[in-house]
Order: structure tokens, then sequence, then C-alpha cells
């Protein structure tokens, strides 16, 4: 009985927080552009000012995730110090210098009948994002939400939850001085799973559209549960091609990059490919230097006695996100066999080729089905503030409205706008 009062509660506070965002959405899309940005320089002085505040919500955050024994890469995800808040400042910054969408003009033309037809940028609405450990999320959807003049209710996992709601409370501050509805960014005050079915079920229609940002238990959850549309990927396992014509020094930097300058991120490489008339000269190369990073690798057969410091890599490896110092390694006949070898395996988020041979590049980016592809690039270069879309929602590995990072021309729909002088319909 007390479950199903907290139940009732909870889907009370949640049912208001969907009405006061659909008000604040509506507000929100006929605000100027100018009192957009004025909420972003509003922002970053909020955040500046509340630093030592969401830094020690952060540290009790830590805290938390480790007494329940979270690894060293959830824990990198979690952290937050005065570099990464400023990295948080300078999104905004990039965000706010984006030219608004709302109401752009996306192709206009006459009809014969006089008629003058305009395909208008509009808002999606309210957005719904369910997110785990990454606390910086909330102060970059937020905003790309405003900056597209959506509103946005977070709902972030508990082991975040205490640094999300201190960022929420300085974005805030920031609009209601910017003179826009507080509710325009809303978060969750709550831990339980519940929060997050019932904005899977929409908010009796205040959720316009869906976006989980986390792991693939999550994405798949949320893809499997909600009846709203929406955005997102079940996971990243990426892939680096190391072809015959690929200048070796090139690949070794690009993929030590690929691997270990975040290991926890979507964008990681989990697989390089390499092929088999390079192997010989290059396996051994990429191997000593991961393994001076104290990265695993895991060869295939063909490549396991280059060098002693590699493991045999299973069936299971060539499939699995890693998100950690873990990659797998296997050589390839030719550019056909990475490309079978990514459909097979691949979840159609970011793959890359090193490669000096135009045909080959261009066979692997014509025949390559996924939301990002690469050339002579690292995987991490899959991020939306790195793309200058001014930071990113999310990564849409779907096929329809968004795909790759989203960012604010991504969360806007359309309407047509039809303009006659009195003409009717025979």
């Amino acid at each position: 009985m007390v479950y199903k009062e907290m139940n009732k509660e909870l889907s009370s506070l949640l049912d208001e927080m969907g009405l006061k965002a659909k008000i604040a959405s509506s507000i929100l899309n006929t605000a100027s552009s100018d009192q957009k940005n004025k909420f972003f320089d509003l922002a970053i002085e909020s955040i500046q000012k509340d630093a030592d505040t969401i830094i020690e919500a952060n540290h009790a955050d830590i805290q938390q995730a480790k007494e329940n024994n979270k690894d060293e890469a959830f824990i990198d995800r979690l952290a937050l110090d005065n570099e990464r808040l400023q990295g948080i400042c300078d999104t905004l910054e990039a965000i706010k210098s984006f030219e608004d969408p709302v109401g752009k003009v996306l192709a206009t033309w006459d009809r014969p009948n006089g008629l003058n037809i305009s395909r208008i940028a509009t808002p999606l609405g309210v957005i719904g994002l369910i997110f785990e450990s990454r606390p910086n999320v909330a102060a970059d959807a937020g905003g790309l939400c405003l900056k597209s003049g959506n509103a946005v209710i977070l709902r972030s996992g508990k082991d975040g939850l205490r640094s999300a709601e201190a960022i929420v409370t300085s974005l805030q501050a920031a609009l209601v001085s910017a003179d826009l509805p507080k509710e325009c960014i809303q978060i969750v005050p709550s831990e339980s799973r519940d929060a997050a079915t019932l904005m899977l079920e929409g908010l009796n229609g205040s959720i316009d559209v869906i976006v989980p940002r986390g792991g693939k238990s999550l994405v798949a959850e949320v893809e499997r549960s909600a009846k709203v549309p929406v955005f997102g990927h079940l996971e990243g396992i990426c892939h680096i091609y190391i072809d015959e014509h690929a200048d070796e020094e090139k690949a070794l930097a690009v993929c030590l990059n690929a691997k270990m300058r975040r290991t926890g991120i979507c964008g990681a490489v989990e697989t390089i490919l390499v092929n088999d008339k390079i192997a010989e000269s290059f396996v051994p190369k990429i191997v000593a230097s991961l393994s001076e990073l104290n990265c695993e690798i895991r060869c295939c057969e063909k490549t396991i006695d280059f060098d002693g410091r590699s493991v045999p890599a299973t069936e299971e490896d060539w499939s699995t996100e890693y998100l950690a110092p873990i990659v797998s390694l296997k050589s390839v006949l030719n550019v056909d066999e990475a490309i079978n070898h990514i459909a097979q395996y691949g979840t159609g988020h970011t793959e890359s080729i090193i490669s000096e041979n135009k045909d080959n590049q261009t066979k692997f980016t014509h025949s390559i089905d996924s939301a990002i592809v690469m050339i002579n690039a690292s995987t991490q270069f899959a991020d939306g503030g790195e793309f200058g879309l001014g930071g990113e929602i999310g990564i849409a590995t779907g096929k329809f409205h968004a795909r790759g990072p989203v960012g604010v021309n991504q969360l806007t729909s359309f309407k047509y706008i039809v303009s006659g002088n009195g003409q009717i319909r025979d």
C-alpha cells in the first residue's frame, strides 16, 4: 500500500512537470534569439559562481559510487572538476554562437496557381532525456534544447543525481534571470526507476520525444518500452580498418588516440582490423604501444603470436563494447573482408579507414552503413562539438529524422506555411 502511494505521488509529480514543460515550451517557442542568447551568458556565469557547490555535490556522488564498487571507467564518466566545468561552459558558449534554428526557412517555392509554400523549422516541443552517469549531459542537453526552442525534462541515474541537480539549479537561476520559465529545464528529483517508466509513457502526452544516454541495457529498455518516438543507439562497437595502403605511423597514432584518449565513451574504438599484408609489420607496433599504456589487446589466431603481451580473442570479443582499456584485433584479407566483419558485428555508430588509397577509401565509405564513417581520423571525433554542432544531446544510429550527432538543427521538425490570395481548389 505504501509503495502504491509512493507511485501515485511520483506520477502526480511527473504529470505536473510535464504540464509545466508544455507551457514553458509554448513560451520558449516565441522567445527571441537575443533572449535565448542572454540565457547562455547568464548560465555560464551561474555555473562558474556555483562551481564549488556543484563539485561538492559531485564528490558526494563519487563517494557513493565507490562504495557501490563502480569501476574506474564509470568514475571517470561521473567525475567533475574545475576543468570539466569550464568545458561545460565552453560548450554552452559554442551552442550560443550557433544560428537560431527556430523559424528558419528550409525551402520555399511558388505553385502555378499563385500559392507560395514554405517549409519552416519548428521545435519538437518537450524532450525527455534519460541518462546515467555523466552529469555534464544535464548542461549539454539543457543548452541544446533551449537553443532549439524545446523544453526538457531530465531523468538522471541515481549515481550522478546530486551533480545533475546542482547543475540544473544553476541553469534554472539563469532562466529566471533571462525572463524565461525555469520549467524550460527540469530534472526529476527522484532515484526511482518508476520515473523513467512514466516518462516513457509520455506523461499524458506532454513528452514529444525521448532521448536515452547510457549503456546498452538502458537504451534497449527505452526503445522497447517507449510509447513516444526515441532518438538513440544501443551501443558503440566502433571499428578502425588499417588498409594495406595505410601510412603505418599515421595508423598507429590514430589507433592509440581512438582507444586510449578516453576509453569510456561511445566513440572509443573497440576492434582494430588490420590488412593481412601489413599485419607482420604493424601488429607488433600497435601491441607494444598499447601495452605500454596498460591496454589489454585480444588478438585473433593469425596475430596472437606477433607479440607475447597479447591474449587470445574469443568470438564474443567481436561483439563487445568494452568501454575500458581493452581492444580486440583481427587480421583481414582486404577491405571487403573488413566491410563484411563490420556489417556482422558493428552497431551502426562509427567506423574509420586508415588508407592512402582513394579507391579503397571510397569503397569503405560507400559500403559501411553506419551513422559516421571516417577516413584517416580517430573515432573519438564522433561528437557533436567536434562536428561543429555546438555539442550534442546524443548520437542517433537510426535512419529516421536524425542520424549521427543530434545537435540544435536535429532537435527541430518543420511545418508548411502556405500563403495565397483567395485561391480555391477546383
